[in-house]
């Protein structure tokens, strides 16, 4: 995964945080929660949702790695067995891509030489670098923190603020750091900051309203 990418999957987890634990709050406060409530309500969104979402990362990148692995197993296997054979498929892989016969084949047996693995694994797979075993572990700690750094934004205000102006402060606060989360991932991927900035206010702004009323109807 290359830093751009990470980065702005670390700016995702943080906006799931951040939308997560305000859209609670504001659910809480629809049902008329007291001040001590909707602290223990932000302190356990924040510590819950981060474990809860770096344990799924942890076992989304696990199970990638363990994939990985069997693909691994698989191509060394039929290397050892016909490794003429491979160099054949990837030859027709490279004739696919656009090069003439002779040079498909001086690629395939050159890539070979230096690595066949790696170059049976990106041709077949698009796998240019295999997963450490460490990935999983950091893949989760990072999430969970991400999450809990986008979590502590609303949590701090639940602490900080009144609460006769507390959700009106969350919401605030809330569309403050996604705008600036979203200038900051569209800047990093290069991407249409309109889109992403209106696709991460609705979806965080559409959440909390919903979740307000819900709040306000069921209870």
């Amino acid at each position: 995964m290359t830093d751009a990418s990470s980065f702005r999957s670390w700016m995702i987890d943080a906006n799931d945080g951040i939308i997560a634990t305000a859209s609670l709050l504001q659910g809480f406060a629809g049902a008329g929660a007291s001040d001590r409530l909707l602290l223990l309500a932000a302190t356990a969104a924040t510590i819950a949702g981060g474990l809860s979402a770096g344990g799924a990362k942890w076992a989304e990148v696990a199970v990638e790695r363990e994939a990985e692995q069997r693909l691994v197993r698989e191509e060394s296997a039929e290397l050892e067995a016909d490794l003429r054979g491979e160099i054949d498929e990837l030859t027709a892989h490279w004739q696919a891509k656009g090069l003439s016969p002779e040079t498909a084949r001086t690629v395939a047996e050159e890539l070979t030489a230096h690595d066949a693995l790696a170059a049976q694994l990106d041709a077949e797979f698009g796998i240019e670098e295999l997963l450490t075993p460490a990935a999983p572990i950091w893949s989760g700690f990072a999430t969970a923190i991400a999450f809990m750094v986008g979590a502590s934004i609303p949590l701090l205000i639940t602490w900080l603020v009144p609460m006769q102006v507390e959700d009106t402060v969350i919401v605030i606060a809330v569309i403050v750091s996604l705008t600036v989360a979203s200038i900051i991932a569209a800047r990093a991927g290069h991407l249409v900051l309109r889109k992403v900035l209106v696709r991460s206010l609705v979806v965080g702004i559409g959440t909390m309203a919903v979740s307000y009323v819900a709040g306000l109807v069921l209870f």
